[in-house]
């Protein structure tokens, strides 16, 4: 349990510190996604995104275990 606590923490650091340059990746605004705006507000539905940071997440896991 300690082991993966730090892991997840150093991963939210090196996140953290890289924020300005994902902050210009065009995750949310990909072809597919989901953006309804009217009167009264707006619905934002991110469905690819998902889907390609789901596919991502699965292949580091996939390769971290081999």
């Amino acid at each position: 349990m300690q082991r993966i606590l730090i892991v997840v923490g150093l991963a939210l650091v090196a996140i953290g510190l890289a924020w300005p340059w994902l902050g210009k990746l065009p995750l949310g605004r990909l072809p597919g996604d989901i953006h309804i705006v009217r009167e009264g507000g707006s619905f934002h539905f991110p469905i690819v995104t998902c889907l390609v940071i789901s596919v991502l997440v699965s292949l580091l896991i996939w390769l971290f275990r081999r």
